[in-house]
């Protein structure tokens, strides 16, 4: 059975957003998962390679996926608004989400989108987990050290904007429950290790889901 995929435009707060929903190939989901994308300004879209095999990852998990591109990429409407604006396009986008498929929510995203959904995700109230992938670690990541919402870092071993050092000492202070998982791989977009990194997204969202929490996250 192929995997079910819709295009949509949803309303966001700077104009339309436009957006791909993924259900599972195979039942029913069990959870919804928003996964944000790369920066606007540099080439990043809801296309980006990484995006798709983290969604890809999610799907085999068992999980529907919602991605989209922020205001000003590709089809959506507006301007990038230095990241502010972008948590609240995510916003929009996970509310459209929560309405359609009621029941369990997470989100994910990859560098910049990494940023936004952590920063949206320590906010709320409820998330299953947050799936931060590539994350940054020269900005301001004070936010995360007393987020109480389970975290899951995957990272390439040979990330240029999260060196290994750095993002273990920023591990080091975060509040649990978190896991750190280390790709193999030759740079941040994980080159060499794709297929490590969508393999490794369905594991630890299958070990969140079976409830092995308490044993496998440190």
């Amino acid at each position: 059975m192929s995997r079910r995929i819709e295009s949509h435009f949803l309303a966001g707060p700077a104009g339309r957003l436009e957006a791909l929903v993924e259900e599972p190939e195979d039942g029913a989901p069990h959870s919804a998962v928003l996964v944000c994308h790369p920066h606007p300004l540099y080439g990043g879209t809801m296309h980006n390679k990484v995006v798709f095999r983290i969604a890809r990852g999610l799907r085999r998990a068992g999980l529907v996926v919602l991605r989209f591109n922020f205001r000003g990429v590709g089809r959506s409407q507006g301007e990038y608004a230095h990241i502010a604006g972008e948590i609240e396009d995510a916003r929009a986008a996970l509310r459209w989400l929560r309405q359609r498929y009621q029941g369990p929510f997470a989100l994910a995203g990859f560098s910049f989108g990494a940023q936004v959904i952590t920063r949206l995700g320590c906010a709320l109230e409820g998330a299953r987990f947050l799936m931060a992938v590539g994350h940054p670690t020269e900005r301001g990541n004070d936010y995360l050290e007393d987020c109480p919402v389970p975290k899951i870092f995957v990272q390439s071993t040979h990330d240029e904007f999260g060196p290994r050092p750095e993002l273990e000492t920023l591990y080091a202070k975060l509040a649990q429950p978190k896991q750190l998982i280390w790709v193999e791989a030759a740079d941040h977009f994980f080159a060499g290790g794709l297929d490590e990194l969508e393999q490794a997204v369905k594991t630890s969202v299958e070990a969140v889901a079976q409830g092995e929490m308490d044993k496998r996250w440190a």
